[in-house]
């Protein structure tokens, strides 16, 4: 059974920087390929990153390329949102999300809810 858990998420400035971290079960970094899906208010859930399982290959959404960074170790069954630069739009619950298995982040991105796995997500608030 694969468990997901966020933290890192809090108030911050708009210009500023927060890092997301979730927490896995052991080896699901080795299987699975995880995402950062966000869900503002009113709003639907928008992938943003994902990062493979064999390679750690990093995928972004065109909302966030060039200010969000993805990253894991797979020693530690961490995987890291690095967020800079943040903008206002980007209050949301962000959520870390998994495959089932397949270990490729394919269009997934672009359809996060079909996504088997996910923790209970983490606020981030972006004040202007």
């Amino acid at each position: 059974q694969v468990h997901l858990e966020e933290s890192g998420g809090g108030l911050v400035q708009a210009g500023g920087s927060l890092r997301l971290s979730c927490a896995t079960t052991p080896y699901t970094l080795d299987m699975h390929a995880v995402f950062w899906v966000r869900q503002a208010p009113g709003k639907e859930r928008e992938g943003t990153s994902c990062i493979s399982a064999l390679d750690s290959s990093a995928y972004y959404s065109d909302s966030v390329k060039g200010r969000f960074t993805i990253s894991k170790d797979n020693a530690k069954s961490v995987v890291y949102l690095q967020m800079n630069d943040l903008k206002p739009e980007y209050t949301a619950v962000y959520y870390c999300a998994a495959d089932s298995g397949l270990g490729q982040c394919g269009d997934y991105l672009q359809r996060p809810d079909v996504l088997d796995y996910w923790g209970q997500g983490t606020q981030v608030t972006v004040s202007s």
